[in-house]
């Protein structure tokens, strides 16, 4: 399997998992605005009450908050520094999985995502750290 083949399917797993589809934020996904508007709110009742959505959610905007780096301009720093709170976002998805999943192969793959993904954020860790890079 290549490595990244688990950061894929989480993505993968997030866009057609238990998160509504209105709940993907700026995503466009081929809707219009005015689709994503007449959406809004469907499921915010049952979102408030959901407590698996609203571990997706945090996981989601945390992500995504994160990943708003101050670009250098230097496309390995960049990559590796936005990669990062990508892999983290992977990292707490998973997570939740564990918390709320029942499925023991979807619990599985949980697991080896946290592994390999703690893993990859540790060597691009170490690689900024060498080049005196946060």
């Amino acid at each position: 399997m290549h490595k990244f083949a688990p950061f894929f399917l989480v993505a993968a797993l997030a866009v057609a998992g238990p998160v509504s589809a209105q709940d993907h934020g700026s995503m466009n996904h081929g809707a219009t605005k005015t689709d994503h508007n007449a959406h809004a709110g469907q499921g915010a009742a049952q979102s408030a009450e959901n407590p698996v959505i609203h571990a997706y959610q945090d996981a989601n905007n945390r992500m995504h908050a994160d990943m708003g780096i101050a670009f250098t301009g230097d496309a390995d720093v960049d990559f590796l520094r936005g990669m990062i709170p990508h892999h983290q976002g992977a990292i707490d998805m998973a997570r939740v999985e564990l918390k709320y999943g029942k499925d023991p192969a979807v619990r599985k793959l949980a697991q080896e995502i946290i592994a390999a993904q703690e893993k990859e954020i540790a060597q691009m860790r170490q690689w900024l750290a060498e080049r005196g890079q946060k």
